[in-house]
């Protein structure tokens, strides 16, 4: 069996046994049938978009394969014997627990569902960072190119996924499992170096945290002693104590 994506120039793909396929809404695709009397077996698994909205509200990590396909266009992966057993036990417990009419039946069905899910995104997960993705380099180091470049506008976590067209789950995963920390305490941490410079260099203190995107003095200063473990201040005293001392002795 082959699957056809796209209406005026499809792609084929050829399915071989193991074979997972993620289509997210939107994309056009078929089924080709090489040979109607051959027998094949395959889980067909549709999800609302109520349904993934409702488990992107409990947690991201349900959404790693649906955020990699929407910015990649990666709808095919192949599953080992072991991964492709475990994920079809998975699917299976699953519809046994859909045809019971068992006490907690609703609650094992919800139980079910997110075990299958999780699991189908953890083994597709694990088998993508045996191997830096060279896509996933690309998109990182660009990202880290535009913040750096744009630490005076507003970077909202929206507003760089849409400059990339891509998910904004998808930018907070990657920059969790890249530098372990989010796309937030990253944009900060450049933007107290960059006042660091700046008030060390005599720039005011005041003009030096507006610019670069602080509300206000008060988280200022709590971010920025959180990072230097002192006041600006304080910091800005004690190097202009630092540069004096260096010039006495180059004095003497």
């Amino acid at each position: 069996m082959e699957v056809a994506l796209g209406k005026e120039k499809p792609t084929k793909h050829k399915m071989a046994p193991g074979d997972l396929m993620l289509i997210p809404p939107g994309v056009d695709h078929h089924a080709i049938m090489d040979n109607p009397d051959q027998n094949y077996r395959r889980f067909v698994f549709w999800i609302s978009k109520e349904c993934c909205n409702s488990l992107m509200n409990e947690s991201v990590d349900y959404m790693y394969l649906i955020q990699k396909a929407e910015a990649f266009h990666n709808y095919f992966y192949h599953l080992a014997p072991a991964d492709l057993h475990l994920v079809e036990s998975r699917f299976l417990r699953l519809l046994e627990e859909i045809s019971s009419d068992r006490y907690g039946s609703s609650a094992a069905r919800h139980l079910c569902l997110c075990d299958l899910i999780l699991t189908i995104n953890r083994v597709i997960y694990d088998e993508d960072h045996k191997k830096t993705g060279t896509d996933e380099i690309s998109l990182f180091q660009n990202i880290i190119s535009y913040v750096e470049s744009n630490l005076e506008d507003t970077l909202s976590l929206d507003d760089i996924a849409g400059q990339f067209y891509v998910s904004k789950y998808y930018v907070a995963h990657l920059f969790k499992d890249t530098l372990g920390i989010s796309l937030h305490q990253y944009i900060i941490k450049k933007r107290l170096a960059e006042c660091r410079g700046a008030i060390t260099s005599g720039e005011s203190i005041s003009k030096t945290y507006e610019r670069f995107g602080f509300r206000d003095y008060s988280s200022f200063f709590k971010a920025f002693k959180k990072e230097y473990g002192m006041s600006p201040k304080e910091y800005q005293g004690v190097y202009a104590r630092s540069i004096e001392k260096k010039a006495e002795k180059t004095n003497k």
